[in-house]
Parts: C-alpha cells; structure tokens; sequence
C-alpha cells in the first residue's frame, strides 16, 4: 500500500506585484494557517518522513512554518522544480516515478494540479483544495508506477476554514 499527502502551499502575497510567481513569500493570513493545520495534518497520520516541495517560495514557506509549529517532530524536506508544476499530468508522472521502498510521501505544491490530481487518481470529488489545504490518498498498490485514474481512496481532506474560530 502507498500513501500521498498532498498539502497546498499557504496563502500567498501580492503586494510586490514585480516580484516572479516562484518569489511571492506568504501573507500573514498564509502564515496563521500554517500554524492552524500543521497540528491536524499530524493528527490525520501524516508523519512527514518523506518530504518533498515545490521551489516555489511560497511553497518552501509552508512547510517551514509547519515543521515550526511540530517541535517535538524533526524532519527535512526536498525541494524539487518539477513539483512547481499546475499540471496533473506533470504531478502524475513525478509520482510514478518515486522508489517503490518509499510507502508514504508528502508532496507541498500547487492548483490546480493538486486539485487536479486528486480528483483524477482519487474517489472523491474536491472542488477545490483551498491554499494550506490537506489531502491523503491510499492506493491498494505496491508500485507507485500503477498509479492511475480512480486508483486512490480518499481518507482525509482538511481545511483550514474546517478549524478556525467562528
């Protein structure tokens, strides 16, 4: 059996609008997000022992300031250009190419292919997979190389509209 954990990148600034797409860091309510989910990430089962981001500066910051909110979990990430990616098909072919010793993966990138991707390998139907947004995936598979459409079985998907105070 495989396991993805697919996180969204937190929300992001547009106040430097010269700045590449790659460059914008978060805004402050991207940050407070972060503090939000990085707890129910955990709580849903995602350990975070293979760990891999988008170079996108909005990308790396996300799992930065989670991994700061877990202080009693140390772990590393890999940053990777092909995950700063809005395309499923691209996010499909980087999965099946990951080691079959490898059980569980977390994957910090980007829409639409996240939302993409789930909704094409997944069971459910997501319509969107908001910014600091979570979702894991099982597959019954033994090689992540047998991905394929409706393969997966969605068990968690977390938001952090889900757990703010109203």
């Amino acid at each position: 059996m495989k396991k993805l954990h697919l996180i969204r990148h937190a929300k992001s600034s547009w106040a430097t609008r010269s700045l590449a797409d790659s460059d914008r860091p978060l805004n402050q309510r991207g940050i407070e997000s972060c503090s939000i989910m990085a707890t129910q990430i955990m709580n849903a089962g995602c350990h975070f022992d293979h760990v891999f981001c988008s170079t996108a500066v909005r990308a790396q910051s996300t799992i930065e300031h989670i991994h700061q909110q877990l202080t009693d979990h140390n772990f590393k990430w890999q940053l990777d250009d092909a995950l700063y990616t809005f395309d499923y098909h691209v996010l499909l072919e980087w999965c099946r190419e990951l080691d079959d010793s490898l059980s569980e993966v977390v994957i910090i990138g980007h829409n639409p292919a996240l939302t993409d991707f789930c909704n094409l390998v997944g069971d459910g139907d997501i319509d969107n997979l908001a910014t600091c947004s979570y979702v894991q995936l099982a597959f019954n598979q033994d090689c992540w190389r047998e991905l394929s459409v409706g393969s997966a079985e969605l068990i968690h998907f977390l938001a952090p509209k889900m757990f703010m105070a109203k």
